[in-house]
C-alpha cells in the first residue's frame, strides 16, 4: 500500500463512519447541546493536546538522554507529529517509527539507536496500557459487558502485546541470534536476486550488525546510566496518556453533560489498547464508530456518537493535519514514500 493510497483510505474511512454516526445519531438535542457549548471549555481542550504533545515530546528527549543523544524539544515536537502522520497512514498504526527514525538519522542519531529510541517511546504507551486495562476491568468490569467481542478482542490484543514484549526481551538478550537471522533474510533475498552482487550484500550485513549493536547499546545505556531519565520518561508517559484522556471530560464538561473522570479514563485506555492493533490506517473507522459504541458508557446514545468525532479530531486529527505539513516541509513526500514501503534510511 503506498502513503497517497493509505492517506486516502484513512480519510474515507473517517469520513464514511463519520457521516453514518452523524446520521444515525444526532437529533435536535444534540444539535442544542453542541450549539451551546462552553467555548473557553472547547479551547481548553486543544490547551490540554497540547500539554499532551509537551509531554510526548518530553518523553522522546529523555529516552536520548539516557542513549547519550541529545534530541531538543522542538525535533521532540516533530517527532510526535511525524508518528501521528505514519500511524494514520498504516496498519496497526505501525508506520510512525520509520518516519521518526529518519528524522533522528537527519540529525546524526545512529539508525540503532533511532529505532531503540522510538520503541521505548512506544512500549512505556503500551506497557502502561498493558498495566492499566486488566486493572480497569476488574475495577469496573460493566465497560465490556455488554460487548463480547470488545472484550474478546481485549484478551487478544493482550496476548499479542505480551508476546511483543517477550520479542523485546529477546532481542536484547540474545542479539547475536538476531544477528545471525538479519544475515539469513539478506542471503535470502540476494539468491532470489534482490540484490545484485556479493559486495552489497557485504555492505548491507556490516551495516546490520552495527547498527543491531547500536540498538542493544541503547537498551543497555538507558537501564545503568540512562535510569533517571527513563523514569522521567515513565512519568512523562502517564502525563501524555493522562492529558490524552483528559480532553473526552472536558468536552463534556463544555456540552453539559455529567461525567465520573475515573470512568472516562477508564473506557479510553480499554479503547486505546485496542485501536493499536486495528489493521485499518491508523484505525480509521473503526475509532469513530468504537468510540460511539464504547461512550454510550458514559453518556446517552445521542451524544457518543458525535462526542467521538469531535474528540478524535482534537485528539488525533490535529496532530495528523501537522504531521503533514512536517513531512511535507521537512523530508518531501518522495523520502516519505519510500520511508512507507520500507526503505531503510541509508537508502533513502
Amino acid at each position: 500500500m503506498s502513503l497517497r493510497k493509505g492517506l486516502i483510505i484513512f480519510i474515507l474511512l473517517a469520513f464514511g463512519m463519520g457521516a453514518l454516526i452523524i446520521f444515525r445519531s444526532v437529533d435536535r438535542e444534540t444539535i442544542r447541546s453542541l450549539l451551546a457549548a462552553d467555548k473557553l471549555k472547547l479551547l481548553l481542550a486543544l490547551f490540554v493536546v497540547f500539554i499532551a504533545w509537551i509531554c510526548d515530546a518530553g518523553r522522546f528527549c529523555a529516552l536520548s538522554y539516557a542513549a547519550h543523544e541529545k534530541v531538543s524539544f522542538p525535533l521532540g515536537i516533530v517527532l510526535t507529529w511525524l508518528n501521528y502522520f505514519g500511524s494514520a497512514v498504516t496498519p496497526m498504526q505501525s508506520g510512525g517509527g520509520p518516519f521518526q527514525v529518519y528524522a533522528l538519522y537527519k540529525k546524526g542519531i545512529p539508525v540503532g539507536k533511532g529505532i531503540a529510541i522510538t520503541l521505548m517511546r512506544t512500549m512505556l504507551t503500551i506497557l502502561i496500557l498493558t498495566l492499566a486495562v486488566p486493572t480497569v476491568m476488574m475495577l469496573d468490569p460493566e465497560i465490556l459487558e455488554g460487548s463480547p467481542f470488545l472484550k474478546g478482542l481485549v484478551f487478544y490484543v493482550l496476548m499479542v502485546i505480551l508476546a511483543t514484549w517477550a520479542f523485546v526481551a529477546f532481542t536484547i538478550m540474545k542479539p547475536e541470534m538476531i544477528k545471525k537471522l538479519a544475515r539469513v533474510v539478506v542471503m535470502w533475498l540476494r539468491r532470489f536476486r534482490f540484490m545484485k552482487s556479493n559486495r552489497t550484500v557485504i555492505k548491507i550485513v556490516q551495516w546490520l550488525d552495527r547498527e543491531i549493536d547500536n540498538y542493544i547499546l541503547n537498551f543497555r545505556l538507558a537501564f545503568h546510566s540512562g535510569k533517571l531519565w527513563v523514569a522521567a520518561a515513565v512519568i512523562l508517559s502517564v502525563l501524555h496518556l493522562l492529558a490524552l484522556f483528559s480532553v473526552l471530560p472536558v468536552l463534556m464538561s463544555a456540552v453539559g453533560l455529567p461525567f465520573r473522570y475515573t470512568q472516562t479514563i477508564a473506557v479510553q485506555a480499554v479503547f486505546m489498547f485496542i485501536l493499536y492493533f486495528v489493521p485499518t490506517p491508523g484505525a480509521s473507522g473503526v475509532a469513530e464508530g468504537g468510540g460511539a459504541l464504547l461512550y454510550s458508557v458514559l453518556m446517552p446514545e445521542n451524544m457518543a456518537g458525535i462526542m467521538s468525532l469531535i474528540c478524535r479530531f482534537f485528539t488525533d486529527y490535529i496532530s495528523i493535519f501537522m504531521g503533514v505539513i512536517v513531512v511535507v516541509r521537512m523530508l518531501g513526500w518522495g523520502v516519505s514514500e519510500n520511508l512507507h514501503k520500507g526503505a531503510s534510511v541509508e537508502d533513502a
